[in-house]
């Protein structure tokens, strides 16, 4: 029996020293295999939408243009669907070094910094074109800089689209038509005071029950941008909408300060560079998806489109201005900066 036992015992020892080598040639690779493809850096990136939106494809991209410039030393890992967690659980484990990089709502950000919710104002830029001129500006990197010490770090500025109203009472073509409506908002104070300015009445309900409300009558009416209200079939239950984009929030590219701080020079600019190729890329995405979305429900939704012209959309700025007051206040001279881009 003894001598059986050691003959069991160097038998699994042979086996676990020939699976030790095995092991260790396979690391090793082809003799002929170049050091430089294995991974310096493999690093992790949070993303909440599905992996054919565009900010995943923007995403997808930057990870893509950072392999290839590093000669595979920066591998970055794309995480879609919110496998990661929600906004707020995923800028917390940014902070904490849980997550490399990500891309984060400006609207998840503004408590945190409240200079962000600038950005958030209604009626704030005159068209999309206006928006990209101030981003791409030094505004919109003094932006960036503002996250200092927040433990997170601006790359680049992704398209979210403009927001708009609709509803399934009646086609809004003045401000008098919002009159009594109630509009489904986020929980945003900001969003909740400006749907009230507006005349309208503000109402609380989570995105993912929004159609059943519209459905039931238990809202008029919501807002969002085309490719969400053609995604979540809101059009089939509120087909009036009106053109008046009171918001066009961006998104933020972040990186976790703890990964930055590991970084060389050089290779903070080579993925500041990938970030800010990969915003072009993901916003030429964000124009096609928001075009084909109008495109289709123009077409075959039986959607009412309302467009407002200058004169009623200068009344909707007006309605608003009072929140200026309040939710700019130390800013005015930043909001004035921004009105003055391209004029």
């Amino acid at each position: 029996m003894h001598n059986h036992q050691q003959n069991r015992i160097g038998r699994l020892a042979a086996a676990a020293a020939a699976l030790a080598a095995a092991v260790l040639c396979a690391c090793a690779g082809p003799a002929s295999a170049p050091a430089q493809t294995v991974p310096e850096y493999v690093f992790t990136y949070a993303e909440n939408q599905a992996a054919d939106y565009p900010t995943a494809l923007g995403a997808q991209r930057f990870a893509e243009l950072v392999e290839e410039r590093t000669g595979g030393r920066i591998v970055i890992n794309v995480y879609t669907d919110s496998v990661s967690g929600d906004e707020p659980s995923v800028i917390e484990q940014l902070q904490f070094g849980g997550i490399d990089f990500a891309r984060i709502s400006v609207m998840s950000l503004g408590d945190s910094v409240p200079k962000l919710n600038v950005l958030q104002l209604p009626y704030l830029y005159r068209d999309r074109d206006h928006m990209w001129q101030v981003l791409d500006s030094e505004i919109g990197d003094e932006f960036l800089a503002a996250l200092g010490g927040t433990g997170l770090v601006g790359l680049s500025w992704y398209d979210a689209g403009a927001r708009h109203f609709y509803n399934d009472v009646r086609p809004v073509q003045t401000l008098e038509d919002l009159a009594g409506l109630r509009i489904r908002v986020a929980s945003s104070q900001l969003m909740y005071d400006m749907v009230r300015a507006l005349g309208a009445t503000p109402v609380t309900v989570t995105y993912d029950e929004v159609y059943s409300a519209l459905e039931t009558g238990a809202i008029d009416g919501a807002e969002n941008n085309w490719p969400s209200y053609e995604s979540k079939q809101h059009w089939e239950v509120a087909p009036y909408i009106t053109l008046d984009a009171h918001n066009r929030i961006p998104e933020l590219q972040l990186c976790a300060q703890s990964t930055w701080n590991r970084l060389s020079e050089d290779d903070r600019a080579v993925i500041t560079a990938c970030a800010r190729e990969s915003a072009l890329y993901e916003r030429e995405l964000w124009a096609e998806v928001e075009a084909a979305a109008r495109e289709k429900l123009e077409r075959d939704g039986g959607c009412t489109v309302t467009e407002l012209g200058d004169a009623e959309l200068a009344r909707f700025r007006e309605a608003v201005q009072p929140l200026y007051d309040e939710y700019a206040v130390g800013y005015e001279d930043l909001v004035a900066r921004i009105a003055a881009v391209g004029q």
